[in-house]
């Protein structure tokens, strides 16, 4: 497994460089060899956030932890991705590293428990008509939801605007690929 590790905003300094790369290349048993996993470290106030995403097969494996010290967050940001990969075991043991779960003892996880699949309830239709970008944010503001599913006027594709964590607005543009 290859680690690219980068600051933003920040330094990385060497100890904390090869700290996280041992503790991430704990996970490469779960992975191809050729696999790559991206690790970025920040400062955000007394935040200290670490993002790690991991691009394989056609899958995005992505986890982000902050806390109020780097290393904290390094070990939970670990933590939530092998309980992603604990959980969805079933779906990505044929995308995965042949012999991921050979060993049973999961290697962040104490208390390691196979949840449930998730359930699908309910399915919602709705009628959309085409709009721009910012009758889109108005209408997610006026319903109150965390995200709107719009056909956009100018590419004529479906769109995803959802509010970010840090409370900006992310636009989702999907590619057919």
């Amino acid at each position: 497994m290859r680690i690219a590790i980068i600051g933003k905003g920040m330094d990385v300094s060497d100890y904390l460089r090869e700290m996280a790369e041992k503790k991430v290349k704990k996970l490469s048993r779960y992975f191809r060899t050729d696999t790559e996993a991206h690790v970025t470290m920040s400062i955000e106030r007394s935040r200290h956030i670490v993002e790690v995403t991991i691009p394989f097969d056609g899958v995005v494996l992505r986890g982000e932890v902050a806390t109020g010290d780097m290393y904290a967050s390094i070990d939970g940001v670990l933590k939530k991705l092998e309980k992603q990969i604990l959980k969805h075991r079933t779906k990505l043991e044929k995308r995965l590293h042949a012999d991921a779960y050979r060993d049973e003892a999961p290697i962040f996880q104490e208390n390691a428990v196979e949840e449930e699949d998730l359930e699908i309830v309910r399915t919602k239709r709705y009628t959309s008509k085409p709009m721009d970008l910012s009758e889109a944010v108005l209408q997610m503001e006026l319903l109150g939801h965390e995200f709107f599913v719009f056909v956009n006027s100018k590419t004529s594709e479906v769109n995803v605007l959802y509010k970010r964590k840090d409370g900006n607005l992310g636009l989702l543009e999907p590619e057919i690929g």
